[in-house]
C-alpha cells in the first residue's frame, strides 16, 4: 500500500495536474491520511455526504463528486461550510442547486459548486456544451453558491484492458469536457477547477494539458478487475477467509460469502493455491474449485482478492494493517451511509 501511495504521488509531483484520492474507495482515515501526507493532493474527493463528514475531521478540502439531494443532506453539507471545510458538490440540474444553495442561505454560508457533465458514461451529468454554460451561468449568478469549476468521469473509458482504446475514450471525454470548460470561460465565468480521471486513466487524463485534479481511488489497494490492466500498482488487501470444509477432493468451501466480497465485477481470486478457483458464492459461503492433489485443509486460512474494491470493503468495519510484525486495526470509519444528527 505504502508502495501504491508513493508511485501515484510521485507521478503527480511531475506534473501540472494533481491528486484528489478519492475516499470512497477504502473509506478508512488512516489510508487517506497516508495519501495525504505523500503530497501532490488538493484535498479528498468522497462519493457520499457521510464519507465527507468523516474526510473532514482530518481535512479541510474536500469535493463530494456527486449530486446531493434532500433538504437533510443539503444541510450537512451547509453544516460542513460552517465549520470552515472548503467544501465542493457536483452539480447537474437546476433543481439540484436550488436546494444547495437554499440549505447555504439557511446557515449563511458558502458552498462551492463543480458543474457535473456527462462526458460519455450513461450516469449523472448535464450535457456538455451550452446546457452546461446554462447551468454555469445559473450557478454563478445564485446566492450562497460559489462557482469553483467544472468536472466529467470517464467511467466507461477506465477499465478498458486495451491500452490504445482506453486511452482514444479518456480523450474523446475530456475534449467534451475541455470544449466546454472553455466556453464557460468565454462566456466571462470562472472555472479554475477541471476535476476528472480514475486509477485506469490516471496517467492519461492526468497528463492532458487544461485537466488540474484526478479523482482515482482504487489504485491504493487495487482489485482484480485493475488487475487485469497495465498499472504500476500492487494489490495490497485481501479477505481472509477459513476453510471449513473440504467435501470432496476437487472442493473446499470457506466462510467467505456475498456478505464479505462483491462479485458485481466478477467472482474474487484465490491467492497463492495454484489451481483454485471460485466456483460461486452464497451468502456465508465460498465454494472453491481444487485440483485433487491441493493440500488444502478444514481450518486453513486462505486469501481472497476482490474484483472490486469499494463495495467489498463496505462490507467490513476493520482493517488489519500488517507492517513487518506488527498488526494494526484500521476503523472503516466511512463505511455504510452514517445517520443524520
Amino acid at each position: 500500500m505504502n508502495r501504491n501511495i508513493k508511485r501515484m504521488a510521485d507521478f503527480f509531483a511531475a506534473g501540472p495536474c494533481k491528486l484528489r484520492p478519492h475516499f470512497k474507495a477504502h473509506k478508512t482515515p488512516e489510508i487517506a491520511k497516508r495519501q495525504l501526507a505523500a503530497g501532490s493532493c488538493t484535498g479528498l474527493t468522497c462519493a457520499t455526504v457521510f464519507e465527507a463528514e468523516v474526510a473532514a475531521s482530518f481535512c479541510d478540502d474536500v469535493l463530494i463528486a456527486n449530486e446531493v439531494i434532500g433538504s437533510d443532506m443539503t444541510a450537512r453539507v451547509a453544516g460542513l461550510a460552517a465549520r470552515g471545510v472548503n467544501i465542493k458538490v457536483a452539480v447537474d440540474s437546476p433543481e439540484g442547486l436550488e436546494q444547495i444553495a437554499a440549505a447555504a442561505s439557511e446557515l449563511g454560508v458558502e458552498v462551492g459548486v463543480l458543474v457535473d457533465l456527462n462526458v460519455g458514461m450513461p450516469r449523472c451529468g448535464v450535457a456538455p456544451g451550452e446546457p452546461a454554460v446554462d447551468l454555469a451561468r445559473r450557478v454563478a449568478d445564485t446566492e450562497g453558491i460559489r462557482l469553483r469549476g467544472a468536472m466529467g468521469y470517464e467511467g466507461h473509458a477506465v477499465g478498458i484492458p486495451d491500452r490504445e482504446q482506453r486511452e482514444a475514450a479518456a480523450r474523446a471525454s475530456m475534449d467534451s469536457l475541455l470544449l466546454t470548460v472553455q466556453a464557460i470561460r468565454n462566456a466571462g465565468l470562472p472555472c479554475d477547477i477541471v476535476s476528472a480521471g480514475g486509477t485506469g486513466t490516471y496517467d492519461i487524463t492526468g497528463r492532458i494539458p487544461g485537466i488540474t485534479e484526478i479523482q482515482a481511488g482504487s489504485y491504493v489497494l487495487k482489485d482484480t478487475s485493475y488487475g487485469k490492466l497495465d498499472l504500476p500498482f500492487e494489490q495490497a488487501f485481501w479477505v481472509l477467509a477459513t476453510v471449513i470444509s473440504r467435501p470432496s477432493p476437487v472442493l473446499c468451501v470457506a466462510d467467505a460469502g456475498l456478505k464479505s466480497c462483491t462479485e458485481d465485477h466478477g467472482n474474487p481470486a484465490v491467492r497463492d493455491i495454484e489451481g483454485a478457483s471460485i466456483l460461486f458464492l452464497s451468502d456465508e459461503h465460498a465454494s472453491i474449485a481444487l485440483p485433487p492433489e491441493s493440500p488444502v485443509h478444514v481450518g486453513d486460512r486462505i486469501h481472497l482478492v476482490p474484483s472490486h474494491i469499494d463495495p467489498t470493503i463496505n462490507l467490513h468495519d476493520v482493517f488489519y494493517a500488517i507492517d513487518g510484525d506488527r498488526i494494526e486495526p484500521w476503523p472503516i470509519a466511512a463505511r455504510g451511509h452514517g445517520a443524520a444528527e
